[in-house]
Formats: C-alpha cells, sequence, structure tokens
C-alpha cells in the first residue's frame, strides 16, 4: 500500500518578526481607514515570524513581474535540490528510483515546468512522468499526495517525488490595501518542501483512501487577479467560515472507511488561519491539541501555502509518539473552495532494499 514517507522542509534566511510586519503596515499603509482592522486581524493570526527569500527592504519594492519571476526560478533551483536530496534519503531511495514527479507551486511560473530541470539536473531518469499543479493554492499539498496515491495504486511498484516549492513574498503588491491583501501581507511565508510516496515499504502514514471537494459556487471567494503587475491575492470574508460546510465533508470520509473523526489518532491539517483550526475542532469534536503540528507551522512560518501539510506532517514524524495502524487524517484547502484529503494508518515495516530499476514502468495501465 503507498506510503507517504518523512517530509524535508527548507525556510529562506532571512526572517521578519509579527512585530516588524506591523510596523512595515503601519508606515507603507499610514492613514488609510482600513489599516486599524487590518492590523487587529494580523495580530490575530498568532504567526511570531515568517522566512522570506529576500531582505524585507527588498521584499517592500515591486521591481515588476519578469524579474520577480526570475527570482522564483532563480531561489527554486538553489533550494530545491537539497529538501529532495533528504526527502530522497528519508524514503531510503535514489533519483533512478522516482517514476513521477509533482511540483506544486502557486507563486511563480515556469515552462518547462521545474520538473524538466530537476530531470536534467538532478540524476531523474528521462523516462520519469511530470506532473505540475500550479493553480490549487493552499489545496496543492494535499493534492499532490492524493495524485501521488493515485499513482502508486496503478502502478504499485511505482514512487513518486512531491515538491512544493511556495515563495510566496514575491507575490506582495505595495499598492494594494484592501483588507484581504493587508491581511495576507502578515500570513503568509516562504518554504520549500518534499517528500516521497513510496508504492511499497517505507515507513510514515500508508494511505488509504483519498478524496476531493468542491464547495459550489465559492471559486472567487480565494483567488488571484492577473495584472501587469503580476499575481494580485484576493480574499473573500466569508473564507474563514468554509469549515462548517468542510467539516461533514471530513466526517464522511472517515465514516466511508468505518472510522469516526473524532477518535484519530493524528491530524495533519492546512492552517490558512487559527480559525480553521479552532472550527474543525467545534464543528468535529476533536480537541485544538490535536491540530498542534498544523498550529505550530503557522506560528514559526506563517501559512507556507501548499507546503503546510508537508511541514505538518515533518513536525508528526519529528514527534515520534505514533504506534503501528495509528489512524490519522491529511487535509489541505485552497481555492475552489477546494478541498483535498486522505486518510490512512502509521505504517513502520521495514524498507526493503531497493533493486536498481532496469526498465520503466509500463507506458500505460
Amino acid at each position: 500500500m503507498p506510503t507517504i514517507c518523512k517530509p524535508s522542509v527548507d525556510v529562506p534566511e532571512h526572517v521578519i518578526t509579527m512585530e516588524e510586519t506591523l510596523k512595515f503596515a503601519e508606515e507603507t499603509h499610514h492613514g488609510k481607514p482600513q489599516l486599524p482592522l487590518a492590523l487587529r486581524l494580523i495580530r490575530n493570526t498568532g504567526v511570531q515570524k515568517r522566512h522570506i527569500v529576500q531582505p524585507i527592504e527588498q521584499t517592500l519594492r515591486h521591481p515588476g513581474l519578469e524579474q520577480r519571476n526570475k527570482t522564483f526560478e532563480t531561489e527554486a533551483k538553489k533550494r530545491c535540490p537539497k529538501v529532495i536530496e533528504e526527502a530522497l534519503a528519508h524514503a531510503d531511495l535514489t533519483a533512478r528510483d522516482i517514476d513521477a514527479i509533482i511540483f506544486v507551486s502557486c507563486t511563480g511560473f515556469m515552462m518547462p515546468s521545474m520538473t524538466a530541470w530537476l530531470i536534467n539536473t538532478m540524476g531523474f531518469r528521462t523516462d520519469t512522468r511530470q506532473i505540475p499543479i500550479a493553480q490549487l493554492g493552499c489545496a496543492a499539498g494535499g493534492a499532490a499526495i492524493n495524485r501521488a496515491h493515485d499513482f502508486c495504486t496503478a502502478y504499485p511498484s511505482g514512487n513518486v517525488l512531491i515538491v512544493s516549492c511556495e515563495l510566496c513574498s514575491l507575490c506582495y503588491q505595495p499598492d494594494d490595501d484592501n483588507i484581504g491583501s493587508l491581511l495576507s501581507d502578515g500570513l503568509f511565508g516562504d518554504a520549500v518542501a518534499a517528500t516521497v510516496v513510496r508504492g511499497q515499504g517505507g515507513t510514515g502514514m500508508s494511505l488509504e483512501r483519498n478524496a476531493s471537494y468542491l464547495i459550489p459556487h465559492t471559486e472567487d471567494w480565494i483567488s488571484y487577479a492577473v495584472r501587469p503587475t503580476g499575481f494580485h491575492f484576493q480574499l473573500d470574508r466569508r473564507v474563514p467560515g468554509t469549515m462548517q460546510p468542510l467539516a461533514p465533508v471530513l466526517r464522511d470520509l472517515a465514516a466511508g472507511h468505518g472510522w469516526d473523526i473524532a477518535n484519530l489518532d493524528f491530524y495533519i491539517i492546512h492552517a490558512g488561519g487559527p480559525r480553521i483550526l479552532a472550527d474543525l475542532s467545534t464543528y468535529l469534536g476533536v480537541d485544538l491539541h490535536m491540530f498542534r503540528h498544523s498550529s505550530a507551522t503557522l506560528t514559526q512560518y506563517g501559512n507556507i501555502a501548499s507546503a503546510v501539510v508537508l511541514d505538518a506532517l515533518r513536525r508528526l514524524f519529528e514527534e515520534n509518539t505514533l504506534t503501528p495502524h495509528a489512524t490519522g487524517i491529511i487535509a489541505g484547502f485552497g481555492p475552489g473552495i477546494t478541498a483535498e484529503m486522505a486518510i490512512g494508518r502509521w505504517h513502520t515495516t521495514p524498507t526493503p532494499t531497493p533493486t536498481p530499476r532496469r526498465h520503466a514502468l509500463p507506458a500505460t495501465l
């Protein structure tokens, strides 16, 4: 059964604290009537610090979309190889053992995809499948896990590498002063993460069932407006209330597997903000402490988009308290409004020594 192994996560060296964020917001948007509300919302996020790829003074300037996208490409190529090598080591595999690469990001654009550069640079086979996901935002971390699960179900001996590269600071728009934009300026951080889903063997969460759900007619609640200056984040004030309709979907997923959503052993949830975790705690009847890994990611790194679930899962691994067959769920939420969910058990079967692959997987099912 497919198993998601320990992720590797790396954050940039430049740090901005909540106090600095509030200071810069006051200086940049002084006198704006919406500023007091925005400052209060930023304080309520609980984000103590975030990591960004450029010094804050450089981040606050807009050099144009072309230069920003060049920076994304440069930073992605600089930062991805390290986390990939670590993720492969966690899975006891090499680049030659990988059959598909899923690359997710909503903060920069490359064509060919980053997957082509990775194959050419890091020793992956030339027949490795390339699966870039660019438009699912924060939900893409969960979607990547689910598509890897699907791939390994179709190809039981296959292995899938997931790479998330979210450089949210490169989407900062200094002239945007609506509440949603100001809140996002104090919420999102940068991170690169990677993990491997093994079709056989491995230690981690054995993936047993996955599902997707779209809340009807909410596609404009979280969105990008694409303008000459790049991506402009748009956030509807109704977004914080979306856990009420999504909680029953999570409950039904678990129930369809014979489980009670309120009595799982671990929960890896995308924390777009503290209210998401608080509402899920209420609607699912789950103690808020069970979301501690997601909460820690939010507090220490901010909302790192698709990388949130991978970082929270890393923290679960490092806590090292789970016993074999412990039950759990991974859930990512994002534009659409979309939910991507997976459930499974903790799996600790020793990993067999990988056999060098002489042939690619079948071209078709």
